[in-house]
Formats: structure tokens, sequence, C-alpha cells
């Protein structure tokens, strides 16, 4: 567990119609989860499935794909399997803060120019006070929504913006109406994790580097997908040879 977590830019979208839901907001996990090399991850159709072969504990797995070999010429490696545990969120809390210097610009004209244009322009009818502005300090563009926030170099001047809620704004030889928002910036004051195990997946480890890339991903497959060997339909696979590393990416399960 980091002691401290990375700083990362968040975009919030979506529209409140229920009063009682203005407070919640709702966590999709999107958890990174490191695979170490001679590892795999497969995961099972069924939970049960994977409960078993977790049960099981080791397995001698069979390489030569079912061909018909003489018992001595056949070549079996010896996995572990053990359950994946994660960390996901169970609560957070974020502390929001409005800026008192800067404004959100939406709804914004598709006007077929580059980003640092369309900037340019906004920059230049914010700063004139005749259009209720004034010197921009900065300006950024926000490419997960498309948005720009403008930041002044005066106090009291965002407010009465955003009180207007839209604006006409002269870019070029046309006037397009915008919505200016307050900018809101947000700390995690709270976040509190639990560990939660993957209740269809099963990572297998001490697999030795034998067989191409390929060949190894089918000879596990094959072997966890046999009923007689405690196993059943595969959804998934993903397997790091040994001297390797790699990273396994876990999203909500909707199914």
């Amino acid at each position: 567990m980091l002691s401290a977590l990375p700083e990362k830019k968040m975009i919030f979208k979506g529209l409140t119609v229920n009063k009682e839901d203005m407070n919640k907001l709702m966590l999709t996990p999107l958890i990174h989860y490191p695979m170490p090399g001679g590892s795999a991850l497969i995961t099972f159709e069924e939970a049960k499935v994977a409960q078993r072969i977790i049960e099981m504990r080791e397995h001698m797995v069979e390489l030569s794909c079912g061909e018909e070999l003489e018992e001595l010429d056949r070549c079996r490696v010896r996995v572990q399997a053990v359950p994946v545990e994660i960390l996901l969120p169970s609560a957070l809390e974020v502390r929001l803060t409005q800026s008192s210097r800067s404004i959100l610009v939406s709804d914004l004209p598709s006007l077929g120019i580059c980003k640092e244009a369309l900037l340019d322009k906004l920059e230049l009818f914010f700063s004139k006070a005749k259009n209720g502005g004034s010197e921009v300090e900065s300006r950024e563009f926000l490419d997960d929504s498309g948005q720009v926030v403008l930041t002044f170099t005066q106090d009291g001047v965002a407010e009465p913006l955003i009180e207007k809620g839209h604006i006409q704004v002269l870019i070029g030889k046309g006037k397009y109406k915008v919505k200016i928002s307050p900018c809101m910036s947000g700390d995690i004051a709270n976040l509190q994790l639990q560990p939660s195990r993957c209740p269809r997946t099963v990572l297998l480890l001490g697999i030795p580097d034998v067989l191409s890339e390929e060949s190894m991903r089918d000879a596990l497959e094959i072997h966890f997908q046999k009923a007689s060997r405690g196993g059943g339909e595969v959804d998934a696979l993903a397997y790091v040879p040994a001297g390797r590393t790699g990273v396994a990416v876990f999203v909500e399960d909707r199914g």
C-alpha cells in the first residue's frame, strides 16, 4: 500500500436526476495487477471451478498437448494455484474547493481550428473588460472533456461571469453561446481500501520456460478446462514467461 497517492487529473461528467444522488460518487475499479515471470492468470466462467483449482493447490500440467506418447516420453510441469487478492476502494471522500479566479468554459463551437488557436481567441475575448473579463493569467484545454479553464490575474472577475451562466463569445466573425461554470478542484480527504478475492480468477506460479509463449498458453488452457482435472470452461488466460514481467488489468465484472 502506497503511503501517498499520485496526483491524477479527473473529469466528472454526467447529469444528476434525483436530489438524493447529489452527494453520491460511484467508483468503477480499474486495478493494475503486477504479474511476475513464470506465472499465469486464468479466469474461469464459473467461480466454483476457480475455488476448486485453488483448493487442489498443486497441478501437474501435461505439455504434450494431448498427443499419443509413451509414458516415458511425456513432459509434465508442476505449478502452484493461489487466489488473487486485490485492494478495492470501499469509501472515498473528496474535498472540493472552488477557485476564486478561474472559470470553466464549455459548449465550445467546433470551428475546425487547432486548440492553441481556440485558446488564443478565448483569451483575447475574456481579457477585455467590456466583455466582463480581465487579464488572463493562464489557459488550459481539457482533452478529456473538450472544455477550457481560464484563470484571471485578479480576484472578483470569475464570479460575475459564473453568475451569468452563458455568454455570447465573439470568435472571428461569428458569435457563439458558451457556458460558464465554476472551476472546482478536489483533494482526496479519505480513502479506505478493503482486500477482495477475485472469485473467478486464479494465479498460477512456478511455470518453467520450456515452451514458446503460445504453446505454453495453449497447454495451460487445455489442462485447466478439463473437468477430469478439476477444471472448467476458461474465460481468459494471460501468461508471462520466466525472466519477464507483466501487468494485468481488472475491471468491474458486470456479468
